[in-house]
């Protein structure tokens, strides 16, 4: 973990997927419906775990390769994959384990938090709404709630602007390097959640973080200290 002398924690956003909320089970059954449908093996817990930050393509990717996807089309193959998904949005979601008590912590303290992320909009909000847990949330930044979207900082600062603080004063937590770049081009602190979607072949110790954790409690314990 780096070291470095930051200004006073006022807020902390996280990312969604693989980050506040394991989504994996109803994306991976998403595309295993898919899959499926079009005739081939359906995707494994482990591939879908790491190729789940890649979005709704990768995933199909992850099952096809490129020149079949393309072949049978990409564009039919995500709506079908995304319409399955909508439909069964928080079937096998949960909040990681320990996440609920930070959140909860973060309300007592009064302490905003917020997400930030590249999950459309019409996915995000029904998703949310479905875990009365998160109802606190200071502000979500969805895809499409701007026109750009991470690792481009504007999400970040649009964050920030609608929680009243500065984005040196904010904490962001990812699990994909963009969420990282995202977090250092708006001027943040960063921390690596490390029980995300991580690629076997990734080194988040390669992202530039300022702050890497294996587990939620291990982050809640370095926020209780921070804050102390």
């Amino acid at each position: 973990m780096s070291t470095i002398d930051k200004a006073p924690l006022r807020c902390v956003l996280f990312d969604l997927d693989g980050t506040l909320l394991d989504t994996a089970p109803d994306l991976g059954a998403a595309v295993n419906h898919v899959l499926v449908s079009e005739g081939f093996a359906p995707l494994s817990d482990d591939v879908i775990r790491q190729t789940t930050s890649h979005g709704a393509l990768g995933l199909l990717r992850a099952g096809l390769g490129d020149e079949l996807l393309e072949e049978l089309g990409a564009g039919r193959l995500r709506a079908a994959l995304l319409d399955h998904y909508a439909a069964n949005l928080c079937v096998g979601t949960r909040p990681y384990e320990g996440m609920l008590d930070l959140i909860e912590w973060l309300d007592e303290r009064a302490l905003p938090w917020g997400i930030v992320t590249n999950k459309p909009g019409f996915l995000t909000e029904p998703l949310l709404a479905a875990l009365p847990a998160l109802a606190n949330c200071g502000v979500t930044v969805s895809a499409d709630t701007l026109p750009v979207r991470k690792p481009d900082p504007a999400p970040m600062y649009y964050a920030c602007e609608r929680l009243g603080v500065e984005a040196a004063h904010c904490l962001y937590v990812g699990d994909h390097v963009r969420d990282i770049e995202a977090g250092r081009n708006a001027g943040m602190r960063t921390a690596v959640a490390g029980w995300g979607y991580l690629h076997d072949d990734e080194d988040p110790a390669d992202w530039g973080a300022d702050l890497q954790f294996d587990t939620v409690q291990a982050l809640h314990h370095w926020l209780r200290y921070e804050l102390s």
